[in-house]
């Protein structure tokens, strides 16, 4: 694989390993991640598997986590 960016085509990243870890009754349409070698994750939008991937370094995602659950993040579905 070569260089992995924001923006690259999520299919270039491969198939499998991708995961729904935000998932629910939405109508399929979900947020899909993919952890990568280096530690980094990628995100991509389910309904479109070959769009563009945000790449997201350990440290951000984790940061992102922790303050969804903290409730940082209840603005966007308020």
């Amino acid at each position: 694989m070569g260089r992995i960016y924001n923006g690259m085509p999520a299919k270039h990243l491969g198939s499998e390993g991708w995961h729904k870890p935000w998932s629910g009754g939405n109508g399929g349409s979900c947020v899909e991640a993919l952890k990568l070698a280096d530690g980094r994750v990628a995100l991509r939008q389910s309904t479109d598997p070959d769009g563009p991937a945000l790449i997201c370094s350990h440290r951000d995602i984790s940061v992102f986590i922790r303050g969804a659950k903290a409730g940082q993040a209840d603005f966007l579905v308020a």
